[in-house]
């Protein structure tokens, strides 16, 4: 994406906070049927824990501004096979939402057009949105930025619609619904089950990280900030009015159209309509947010040799366009499969977010313990982030509790997902053992036998065609044998350049390349080759040597860098950082 095309702020946060400003249209109900009159105080506790989760996102995306997520950290601070668990929650989780936001908005609108058919319906909603991605994320960016606009003055109009009811009406049920036996046998009790319920609420907060590389510089944690505000304000705020107007039966009753219902009561019909109407945008905006998001998770991985390369192919619009329309096959298969039942989903929706958000607060630990070095603009305590995940690993026990069978539905999905991500991460091992079945293969099978055999080397030799680059600093060689584990243990290639870039007429270390000849010979498999050039390390360095030597700038390493060094993390184009 060019530079003038970045999103700025309000366009950057309303495609990540359709879906988290969305979620007071299930939420309020949610936790009001698990907290009775306490809800909006298990809703001010999320809000307290989101303010936490700011600081933890904070601090690792702007030590390492890339997309990816939670992914991103776990791959810079751990190994390939951590990161890509997950990625896996978080692809689960992309795909859920879209389903979930879809079939919401289309059971909204079959309230105002009664003869909708929903699953078809959800079906043209979720192809929508496909075209809309594929021809930009700016501009479909500026249809999301409509949609959360137009969210914000509906949710206004009921607040405000709702304080005049009580100010004309009085206070009598709000008073009948606190005298009301506590929910779950007492006040804890009740606050827990609602806090772990309310969590979901904040769905839709860890998507900044994903697509952040198409976001302006600094636009960022302002994003944080602006869903922050918007989910502290308007969860709270509607739960506590819900109850203000409404005595808690009625809230279970319509659980479903919760908003609908409210603002039928206190603004009349044309406001009742407003809210549907609203219901059916935003939730089609959180769409948009798993599009976009899966979007830069799943280029990464893609870059990563994670999944195949075919997927980065491009359009005019610098759109991925392959990954958008893999996406969206795989919402329209779980689609057909759960015939627009919602049920199943939720369980792997409502697990799979609260993982990511641990895998994240994990990250950031990590972050601390093996990138001490690495400059980041805000820090967030380890206080902070380990009272932030006691806190998810809380709502996600709470959950479970309440619906055991989530926890059956999740696994059903998780597991076929991983082992398809562990296959591709262990292609070499798998296709050498369907190498070795061919050879035993009898002489009747040889002439397919050596075809296959023949594809499958080429393949293999293909992938270890790959070439690696660590820029060393010469100084340690037990820095460059951790190195060698690394990218045996986690990557496929059998050749990698040690680069060491000299200022002009300092001499190579003579210790060092004696040194270099023995770890050679400790990696046999591996071609080592130690490459000295006068210069500078920088951009420019970097960008010239990926042209030249033609080797993409995610497979080049460097350890952390220092509170000295010159440029920042995003700055050299996608550099990994593995020590």
């Amino acid at each position: 994406m060019s530079a003038q095309k970045k999103l700025s702020t309000w366009l950057a946060t309303a495609i990540c906070g359709n879906d988290i400003t969305s979620s007071c249209l299930y939420v309020s109900a949610l936790t009001i049927g698990m907290a009775g009159q306490y809800a909006w105080i298990s809703l001010l506790m999320v809000a307290g824990v989101l303010f936490l989760f700011r600081r933890i996102y904070g601090e690792v995306v702007g030590a390492l501004p890339l997309n990816g997520g939670a992914y991103n950290v776990l791959l810079n601070t751990t190994s390939k096979s951590n990161a890509s668990v997950a990625a896996c929650l978080t692809i689960l989780s992309y795909m859920a939402t879209a389903v979930i936001s879809a079939s919401e908005a289309m059971h909204y609108l079959q309230q105002i057009i009664p003869s909708l058919h929903v699953i078809l319906a959800t079906f043209v909603l979720l192809l929508l949105f496909l075209c809309l991605t594929i021809f930009g994320i700016s501009d479909s960016a500026m249809v999301a930025l409509v949609i959360f606009i137009f969210h914000l003055i509906s949710m206004a109009l009921l607040i405000i619609s709702s304080i005049f009811f009580i100010l004309k009406n009085g206070t009598d049920v709000f008073r009948i619904n606190f005298s009301l036996p506590v929910r779950g046998g007492g006040i804890a009790t009740a606050l827990f089950f609602g806090f772990s319920a309310a969590m979901l609420g904040i769905s839709g907060f860890e998507s900044s990280a994903n697509f952040v590389e198409e976001q302006k510089k600094g636009v960022f944690p302002k994003t944080l900030r602006n869903m922050w505000l918007a989910v502290s304000i308007l969860n709270p705020v509607i739960a506590l009015l819900a109850i203000a107007v409404l005595p808690i039966a009625m809230v279970d009753a319509h659980q479903q159209s919760l908003l609908s219902y409210m603002a039928k009561l206190t603004g009349g019909n044309w406001l009742a309509l407003l809210i549907s109407i609203n219901a059916v945008t935003v939730l089609s905006g959180a769409l948009l947010t798993s599009f976009v998001g899966v979007n830069g998770l799943i280029k990464r991985m893609t870059l990563d040799r994670i999944l195949p390369q075919f997927l980065l192919k491009e359009n005019k619009y610098c759109s991925s366009y392959r990954i958008l329309i893999t996406f969206f096959l795989l919402c329209v298969s779980v689609l057909l499969v759960t015939n627009g039942e919602l049920a199943p989903l939720a369980g792997v929706y409502t697990i799979s977010f609260l993982m990511v958000m641990a895998f994240f607060a994990l990250g950031n630990l990590m972050l601390k313990i093996r990138r001490a070095r690495l400059p980041r603009p805000e820090y967030a305590t380890p206080l902070v982030v380990l009272l932030a995940l006691l806190a998810v690993v809380a709502a996600l026990y709470g959950n479970v509790k309440m619906q055991p069978q989530y926890l059956v539905v999740f696994l059903q999905y998780f597991v076929p997902s991983m082992l398809l991500i562990y296959a591709m991460l262990n292609r070499i091992h798998i296709m050498e053992f369907v190498l070795e079945i061919l050879k035993s293969l009898t002489d009747s099978l040889r002439k397919i036998t050596l075809v296959s055999r023949k594809k499958i080397s080429y393949f293999i030799n293909e992938l270890h065609q790959q070439e690696f680059i660590f820029f060393s600093k010469a100084d340690d060689i037990s820095t460059l044998n951790k190195v060698m584990i690394y990218v045996q243990e986690n990557e496929i290639t059998r050749k990698v350049k040690i680069v060491t870039v000299l200022k002009e007429h300092q001499p190579a270390p003579e210790k060092f390349l004696v040194d270099f000849e023995v770890l050679d010979r400790a990696y046999p498999n591996i071609k080592m080759e130690f490459i000295t050039m006068t210069g500078e390390f920088g951009p420019e360095l970097i960008e010239r040597l990926s042209k030249e030597w033609g080797i993409a700038k995610n497979f080049m390493f460097i350890s952390s860098p220092g509170e000295k060094f010159s440029y920042r993390v995003e700055e050299l184009g996608g550099v990994r950082l593995i020590l």
